[in-house]
């Protein structure tokens, strides 16, 4: 029996969970490719572009048989919003990676499912129970823990990061908008060209032509980038969300492995608390997600708690 057929063989929630370790794997490699770029030198506008561009390409054939169709949308304002949040979310990410620790910024970006509670009940109006509020509160002063706003240790680039979390979470309350027949095809072009558009002037202005080592980086960072995200999608349509959003803290583990192996970086006793402290809650929230959502019928914008 090969390998692939073992797998196959596997629960689904196995499978789920092994694709999303996987996905908070290659996330974490990708942080390092951004910020290895970075600190030689070139500028995080001109990484954010490449990863813009080169993450377009896959998507060419796709347009090549849709064609215009692929874009096409009854919902092109709610497009262009997901897209330039996503985008300035990416570019956010990119500065925070160039002056901070990996695992650092990682641990902030963390904070996204917190930012999308408290958005879904402003934007979405859906009901947020005490004991959600109570749990997005908490790790809001986790992720205080780890800026320290006033004190000596803190640094600007840590907002960038928060900046960055905040980006995700209006994405991912744009898609909620979308009927589930929204084309994932023209959210991915969407992004990509709203990302091109935002970054090329100012990549333009810092740029520092990259040599044959560093244009391998930066078409890794597009290629590695895009097949992150089609791993995340592959273990949420092949195990119950529930199970496998776990698996993508993860990511942390590989974010302080790889910031020690490549940058030296050691994570400081506020990051791993901090990390802790965000973790736990949101963990809690998507446990509470779940109880909900298996003792009710599928939810509306009004009656999830």
């Amino acid at each position: 029996m090969t390998a692939r057929e073992r797998f196959a063989g596997l629960h689904p929630n196995l499978q789920g969970a092994a694709w999303m370790v996987a996905a908070a794997t290659v996330f974490a490699i990708n942080g390092v490719l951004v910020k290895q770029l970075t600190l030689e030198g070139l500028s995080f506008w001109q990484v954010a572009f490449a990863r813009a561009f080169f993450a377009l390409l896959p998507l060419l054939p796709f347009l090549w048989v849709e064609g215009a169709r692929a874009l096409r949308s009854d919902y092109p304002l709610t497009h262009l919003a997901r897209a330039l949040c996503g985008a300035g979310a990416m570019t956010a990410g990119f500065y925070a990676l160039s002056e901070l620790p990996l695992a650092l910024v990682t641990a902030i970006g963390f904070t996204s499912p917190l930012f999308t509670t408290l958005l879904s009940a402003l934007v979405l109006r859906e009901l947020v129970r005490w004991r959600r509020w109570s749990a997005t509160l908490i790790g809001f002063l986790g992720m205080l823990v780890m800026v320290r706003p006033g004190a000596a240790a803190f640094e600007p680039a840590m907002l960038a990061a928060v900046g960055m979390a905040l980006g995700i979470a209006c994405a991912v309350v744009l898609v909620k908008r979308f009927p589930r027949s929204e084309s994932q095809t023209a959210m991915l072009v969407w992004f990509c060209l709203a990302s091109i558009v935002t970054t090329a002037g100012p990549a333009v202005a810092d740029w520092q032509w990259p040599d044959a080592t560093q244009w391998l980086l930066l078409l890794g960072v597009g290629l590695v980038g895009v097949a992150a995200q089609a791993m995340i999608v592959k273990a949420y349509r092949t195990a119950e969300a529930s199970f496998v959003a776990p698996f993508d803290y993860s990511r942390l583990i590989g974010a302080g492995l790889l910031g020690f192996l490549f940058f030296a970086e050691v994570p400081d006793l506020y990051t791993l608390l901090g990390a802790l402290v965000i973790v736990a809650s949101s963990l809690y929230i998507a446990r509470r997600e779940s109880q909900l959502g298996n003792q009710a019928p599928p939810p509306t914008a009004g009656d999830r708690g």
